[in-house]
């Protein structure tokens, strides 16, 4: 059994990996049947605006409560579609089963099912798995891991570059609110790539050394724990626009290196953010 001392406690680290993956097996089984599927519908969660919630999300979420009541019945877990379940180990696992739901209605495989424990500092491990394409990016407790159809290797982020040779990408163009929106333009107008519409696929993409940036607002917990657990074991930073701490969602930076973050950093303060 390998430990690890995380906190104020120490975590069977083999028992809460091997969960993990376990609930990420389970809601693939339960999401996939409905990808693509033939008259698959939607209800509107939002008051105002379009915030989707499929069968799949439902599905997924479930599955996940299923491996957590029998492997480990004592942590907490935050989910999107069924709300908290209380727990007494200090343990929660932050759960979204289809991060991405309008993607996921659309065709597009950039959505991702998103499994993160964390304890009192934040996240410690996290899993970004995209079934459809069979990519699973893994972080925290020793690994930054990507298996999927080309095999194993490990994930490691770009590093330092300059603002104006970097890569960003956001999932809306309008990036929530309008003074939130121009802060976000003013770094758009500053990289040397804008790309959109990738939501949870983003964050997997720059652990993988692929991208420089995501900047988002409005995001949840179980929104952005698992990306923060993945990219910081793959060696990027995760913050809020002010560089604190994102682990409860809201306005979000990831960077896959010091100078990227930095330089955003000032542009977002600059215009108000």
């Amino acid at each position: 059994m390998d430990s690890n001392t995380t906190g104020n406690q120490s975590i069977d680290t083999d028992a809460v990996i091997a969960t993990a993956h376990a609930m990420a097996d389970a809601a693939r089984a339960a999401v996939l049947p409905y990808f693509r599927a033939e008259g698959l519908s939607a209800e509107n969660k939002a008051a105002q605006g379009f915030d989707p919630v499929t069968a799949a999300d439902r599905a997924g979420e479930r599955a996940i409560l299923d491996i957590l009541e029998r492997q480990r019945p004592e942590d907490a877990l935050i989910g999107e579609e069924f709300g908290t379940r209380p727990g007494t180990s200090g343990l929660t696992w932050v759960v979204d089963p289809v991060d991405g739901t309008r993607g996921f209605l659309s065709g597009t495989p950039t959505w991702g099912v998103l499994i993160a424990v964390a304890d009192d500092t934040g996240p410690i491990f996290g899993l970004i798995d995209q079934p459809y394409i069979g990519e699973r990016f893994e972080g925290g407790l020793g690994r930054a891991r990507l298996a999927g159809p080309q095999g194993e290797r490990p994930l490691a982020v770009r590093g330092d570059r300059p603002l104006a040779k970097a890569v960003l990408f956001s999932t809306f163009p309008e990036v929530g609110t309008a003074q939130e929106g121009a802060a976000f333009a003013r770094v758009a107008r500053s990289v040397r790539l804008v790309r959109y519409g990738m939501d949870c696929y983003a964050y997997a993409l720059l652990a993988a050394g692929q991208i420089d940036l995501v900047i988002e607002a409005g995001l949840n917990a179980y929104d952005i724990q698992a990306p923060i657990a993945v990219i910081e074991a793959a060696g990027g930073i995760v913050t809020d626009w002010r560089g604190g701490p994102a682990h409860d969602g809201g306005r979000v930076l990831a960077a896959s290196g010091r100078q990227q973050h930095e330089e955003a950093l000032a542009l977002l303060a600059e215009a108000g953010a």
